[in-house]
């Protein structure tokens, strides 16, 4: 696949480069240029990230690294079975635990919830650091609300990192997914109120809790280029347009 011309490889983590000096240079350097290009479009066009992947991948399989990010391409291009392989094999490479929750998500889209907290619930999550294991919460928060068990969700996220007054990195992600799971239980107040807490910690947009807390509120956004409704105008009489 195609590499740009201001792409040189030297972007990626220096933990990453560091593993890919097991490599001849120059495939070292292949390499390092599709892990940039992975990193580069995995928001906005996952296909194309999960493209350059799989070039990583059949270039150097065997470094860690390169299976992780192909683990991501897939998941962000909801390919999970694909995904959760690729997850499984940069942990036995490393040993690490930090792919645990993303693990347990990727059961989630494959239809198995029940299986994603089974594995909320494993030794494996105390060896997580605090971000994980509130990504680890979202997930099993999710696995509850999939199996109907909205109650039980609504507890889940329960906790002091919810709580805390402290904006963290995590916090409007965790705040956004308690407004949404109190939506769908019909507790509209409680809701709203989360969704507006979400709304203070969200400082790069991450989530649409504002839409969200808008769209309660009754408020309606006119997006000013719809065709449709400048066609729903009236017409401008010519007595109007002389006044």
């Amino acid at each position: 696949m195609p590499i740009p011309e201001d792409v040189t490889g030297d972007e990626i983590d220096k933990d990453v480069r560091q593993e890919l000096q097991s490599l001849p240079k120059t495939l070292a350097e292949d390499v390092a240029k599709n892990l940039v290009m992975v990193a580069r479009l995995i928001d906005e066009d996952p296909e194309g990230a999960y493209g350059y992947s799989r070039v990583a991948l059949r270039l150097a399989s065997r470094v860690a690294a390169v299976r992780e990010a192909a683990g991501f391409a897939a998941y962000a291009s909801q390919k999970y079975s694909e995904a959760l392989a690729e997850f499984r094999a940069a942990r036995r490479m490393t040993g690490n635990v930090e792919l645990w929750p993303v693990m347990a998500d990727c059961e989630r889209g494959l239809g198995r919830p029940e299986k994603a907290l089974d594995m909320a619930g494993a030794p494996e999550v105390h060896k997580l650091d605090k971000a994980a294991q509130v990504e680890m919460r979202l997930v099993a928060a999710g696995a509850r609300r999939d199996l109907g068990q909205l109650d039980a969700a609504i507890v889940t996220l329960q906790s002091p990192e919810l709580a805390s007054n402290s904006v963290q990195p995590w916090t409007a992600r965790l705040r956004y997914a308690y407004a949404d799971a109190l939506l769908a239980a019909e507790r509209k107040g409680e809701a709203r109120e989360w969704f507006a807490k979400a709304v203070e910690a969200d400082r790069d947009g991450s989530t649409d809790a504002s839409d969200r807390l808008a769209e309660l509120d009754g408020v309606e956004f006119v997006d000013v280029l719809d065709e449709d409704a400048v066609k729903d105008e009236p017409a401008e009489s010519d007595d109007d347009a002389q006044s």
